[in-house]
């Protein structure tokens, strides 16, 4: 029996290729996998030409649903959800799979129609990436779903037979064959026709090796998945390249992808060509948010699904982390007044980056303090979270890193990520990051005291005043913070008490 009593919810995703089960912490805005384990059953190998579940791919997936359902009883899961996509809802035996599969998992899986997996990808993708504006393409092992998103609105999405698995199969393995299959059947589609100009939001266990390998052959220095984007000139000048390499099986980083996963390659590169081609993008965006995190997204309050992702995550994290996660907010607050009083330009992104980073300020107190600015550095920029692009993921751990290190140039972090940012962008971390010390210096993370300051501009000079009740606080180190704060942000001036 699962746990009512327990947080946990997980998803049991049923694929053309892979059967997947996810476990996360609870069901909130701010998703965090605490298990990921797929296996790669290959449902769907033989569906378009035979009609049918293959029954050696059937026992395995069996095999893998009894492990999952295993391991949740263990794990004590709160709340289980099962899906299953187009391999079972095409297949002639799929009706005789899903009840077995039922059986083994004791609960109900809901075989998604192609519209549905489309809204609930779509979905994925809006829970994952802030404000997102394109079209969104998950390429599985059976199908291919495309749908328009425009921040939190959803379209009409369509299902095509383009995935791995059904291609290679319905062209019998040639690549050319495969490509006049893909040609006719995206040029009916009319969602195509509203990507130019826009990203290209890919979403897609195959599409992601694809990004992995396009990583490594570049020299990208920050290894993650989710929020990879290359430009689509650039991506399919790597496609073409890629699919003509790993249909000849000289691919240099083919051992880089799982082997069940290689032989798709050509085919999801081509799949990817030939959206570029038609849909005219200007970026391709690889999203490790799909389908299982549009179901649970699904479920949150309206008022819930409204929130910024990176500042849920970011509240989670400080929660979990800071020493007095409380002390967050005065960071806010005391930074917003600084802001204003200082005459700093920020718009709205910049705003929404700087309050991310005093959420995260102090999550890296436990570590050596000679330490805690490159570990923080790291931990942020390699988070497992989405709602953040690489450059926002970098700026934040810039930021922290500067709370920590102190924000002199000579402080500069040793680390090829600096390479992902423009130098104003640097800049600002570095300003962001000496505000945060500065405020540190007077609280030393305790709520309540930064409320005793405020600040004062008298022409051309910034002042931070202090109450006389915490004059003591306030010494030579916290006069000279705040001097190099001011002297980042171009003003000077000085701490006086009253």
């Amino acid at each position: 029996m699962l746990n009512p009593k327990e947080k946990t919810v997980g998803v049991i995703d049923i694929g053309s290729n892979s059967v997947r089960l996810v476990v996360y912490e609870e069901l909130t805005r701010s998703l965090s996998p605490i298990l990921n384990e797929k296996v790669l059953c290959g449902l769907g190998r033989a569906v378009q030409t035979t009609g049918l579940l293959g029954e050696r791919e059937v026992e395995k997936a069996f095999v893998a649903l009894k492990r999952f359902r295993a391991l949740c009883r263990f794990m004590k899961v709160g709340r289980l959800y099962a899906i299953a996509t187009a391999a079972c809802r095409d297949a002639t035996n799929g009706p005789e799979f899903i009840a077995q599969a039922e059986r083994i998992c004791g609960l109900h899986i809901e075989v998604l129609s192609g519209a549905r997996e489309a809204k609930l990808s779509a979905l994925g993708v809006i829970s994952g990436v802030h404000k997102p504006d394109g079209i969104v393409g998950d390429l599985g092992g059976g199908s291919l779903e495309l749908i328009d998103v425009r921040g939190h609105r959803v379209h009409t999405g369509v299902t095509l037979p383009l995935g791995g698995l059904a291609l290679q199969d319905s062209s019998q393995k040639s690549i050319k064959k495969a490509a006049r299959i893909v040609r006719t059947k995206l040029a009916t589609v009319p969602q195509l026709k509203a990507g130019e100009g826009r990203a290209f939001y890919a979403v897609g266990g195959t599409w992601r090796a694809l990004a992995r390998i396009h990583i490594l052959q570049s020299g990208y220095p920050l290894r993650v998945m989710h929020g990879y984007s290359i430009s689509a000139a650039s991506a399919l000048d790597f496609v073409r390249r890629l699919r003509k390499l790993a249909a000849a099986g000289t691919l240099a980083d083919m051992d880089t992808v799982v082997e069940a996963r290689r032989s798709l390659l050509a085919y999801a590169a081509l799949v990817l060509e030939h959206i570029i081609l038609m849909a005219k993008p200007s970026v391709i965006t690889f999203s490790t948010f799909g389908v299982r995190e549009g179901l649970l997204f699904e479920m949150l309050p309206e008022r819930v699904r409204q929130e910024d992702g990176l500042i849920s995550t970011a509240r989670h994290l400080n929660d979990l982390r800071s020493r007095v996660p409380r002390h967050a907010d005065d960071l806010i607050d005391w930074t917003d007044r600084f802001v204003r009083t200082a005459a700093i330009v920020e718009d709205e992104q910049d705003r929404r980056l700087r309050h991310a980073a005093c959420l995260l300020s102090d999550i890296g107190w436990r570590a050596h303090p000679d330490y805690r600015g490159d570990e923080t550095l790291h931990v942020i920029a390699n988070g497992n979270f989405g709602a953040a692009s690489h450059e926002e993921r970098v700026f934040l751990a810039l930021a922290v890193y500067f709370r920590y290190a102190g924000g002199s140039p000579k402080n500069e972090p040793h680390t090829e990520l600096l390479s992902l940012l423009p130098p104003e962008m640097v800049a600002r971390a570095r300003l962001v990051g000496q505000m945060l010390r500065v405020g540190y210096s007077i609280s030393s993370a305790h709520p309540g005291i930064l409320s005793a300051t405020r600040f004062r501009r008298s022409k051309r000079k910034i002042f931070l005043v202090v109450e006389h009740r915490i004059a003591n606080i306030v010494a030579d180190r916290v006069s000279n913070r705040f001097r190099q704060c001011l002297k980042l942000a171009g003003q000077t001036g000085a701490v006086e008490t009253v």
